[in-house]
């Protein structure tokens, strides 16, 4: 299993954020092949960081090999692109780290 983990930090204009997040971004990676499952957390609290979280999502994937052939299709391409849409909204870039 693999999975695509993006980690929001507190967004500057957070109705925008989850505006733009829910209608527009979700909708695209829910088109992305070959996802096994998705989730999005609300963080309540963070420990041993100064960093002010939001918002975990994770895309989990069959295999490490799967997730880089989805990475590769269009779809996830349009959602990558789509990032800097979000970054009207955000202070820093989500941090985003890949695992198995």
């Amino acid at each position: 299993m693999a999975k695509m983990i993006v980690i929001y930090d507190q967004p500057k204009n957070k109705e925008g954020f989850d505006k733009y997040y829910n209608e527009v971004h979700i909708p695209m990676v829910e088109k992305v092949p070959n996802v096994k499952g998705a989730k999005v957390q609300h963080v309540l609290q963070a420990m041993n960081t100064d960093d002010k979280l939001y918002l975990i999502a994770e895309i989990e994937f069959e295999s490490t090999e799967i997730l880089n052939q989805s990475f590769a299709t269009p779809e996830f391409q349009a959602v990558q692109a789509d990032v800097v849409n979000l970054l009207e909204y955000l202070n820093k870039p989500p941090v985003v780290a890949i695992v198995e």
